[in-house]
């Protein structure tokens, strides 16, 4: 597992530098300065943000209209003002770069102002800029989205998808054929666990302790914790390991580093996020068409039944990796609201005759 997380990880700096290259040479001192408290991931996230940015720039604002954004310099960003930032909020709805269209919604939009502000503080705090004119301006409020997740016999109805292929087109069905039992120990495993797609796609045979019931992931920013899991999961995952996993290993003619990996495709290949996110989606088109489901979606099915059972939400930010409790609370603060119901049917006011008590 440490093996693949190090070659994403390799991947993703080599990625942005890549996109780095588009930006101003001074934006190089941002991405030293801010290394040690971010991860690779969210400084890819910075240089994609700066670049849309700074496209912004030479575009709407009249002080850039006539300079290269490889020729930028820091004293150029004085010039940019709390007006201009706003304007590139409104900006996000909706542009054309490099020959394309895109569009942003609050999420969308809060991200990129969050790292226009982290740039310009970062600059601001060294000194080499006078005023910090983004930290004037608001990062757009978000609306708290419901949380789409599985309920009653849902999550029965998708594993049955998996197992049977109902439904589907006689190529799906060909292909589901020789994967079910993959498909269906994936989909145990992230609505028995909550693990994340990003880490399940890590996991490799040795990372499965079948004697203690546990897993060992490694988490967002490296962090390695171990997962347990029942016997449903238990079952699936020795189900598929017996029988479509081994079948596809004993038909490889040649050793493969990928073959340590967990959950492999009918290349002999290490499954990719992608992947699993097709294939939840395409048995979740069977069998709840209504609702819109993804391995987060599952994700979220875990943490609601996790909490519906204990009303620890300490537990499931433990569990489900959250870093902050804030996250787990704002993401299940409905399911509280459940509670407060319950409590007030079963408390009486008025007390049996027969049972005072």
């Amino acid at each position: 597992m440490a093996d693949y997380f190090k070659q994403r990880e390799k991947q993703v700096v080599k990625h942005t530098e890549l996109i780095k290259e588009d930006l101003p040479p001074f934006c190089d001192e941002f991405f030293i300065g801010v290394e040690a408290r971010t991860s690779p991931l969210t400084r890819q996230g910075y240089s994609y943000d700066l670049r849309i940015f700074f496209d912004f720039l030479t575009k709407k604002v009249p002080h850039f209209k006539n300079i290269e954004i490889k020729d930028i310099i820091i004293d150029d960003l004085e010039y940019v003002t709390s007006h201009d930032i706003e304007l590139y909020i409104s900006y996000l709805s909706y542009y054309k770069m490099n020959g394309k269209e895109y569009t942003n919604h609050e999420r969308g939009k809060a991200r990129k102002i969050s790292t226009v502000r982290a740039f310009f503080k970062y600059f601001y705090n060294n000194n080499e800029l006078s005023k910090d004119v983004a930290s004037k301006v608001a990062v757009p409020k978000q609306h708290q989205k419901d949380i789409i997740r599985l309920e009653g016999k849902e999550s029965n109805d998708l594993l049955q998808a998996a197992e049977t292929g109902e439904n589907m087109s006689k190529h799906q069905h060909q292909i589901q054929r020789n994967t079910k039992y993959r498909d269906v120990a994936i989909i145990t495993l992230l609505l028995g666990t909550g693990i994340r797609v990003s880490e399940l796609v890590g996991l490799n045979v040795k990372d499965v302790d079948f004697n203690n019931r546990a897993i060992t992931v490694t988490r967002k920013g490296g962090n390695v914790a171990i997962l347990y899991f029942g016997d449903e999961v238990a079952d699936a995952l020795a189900t598929y390991i017996d029988t479509e996993r081994t079948s596809l290993i004993n038909r490889s003619e040649k050793t493969n580093k990928e073959e340590d990996a967990l959950f492999l495709s009918l290349q002999i290949k290490r499954i990719t996020v992608r992947s699993v996110e097709l294939l939840v989606k395409k048995y979740a088109q069977t069998a709840t068409p209504l609702k819109k489901i993804t391995p987060h979606k599952l994700r979220s099915t875990f943490g609601t039944n996790l909490y519906r059972a204990t009303g620890d939400i300490y537990l499931v930010a433990d569990v489900l990796g959250h870093s902050d409790i804030n996250t787990t609370t704002k993401h299940y603060a409905a399911l509280k609201e459940d509670s407060r119901k319950i409590a007030a049917q079963v408390t009486k006011v008025h007390k049996d005759e027969d049972n005072p008590e």
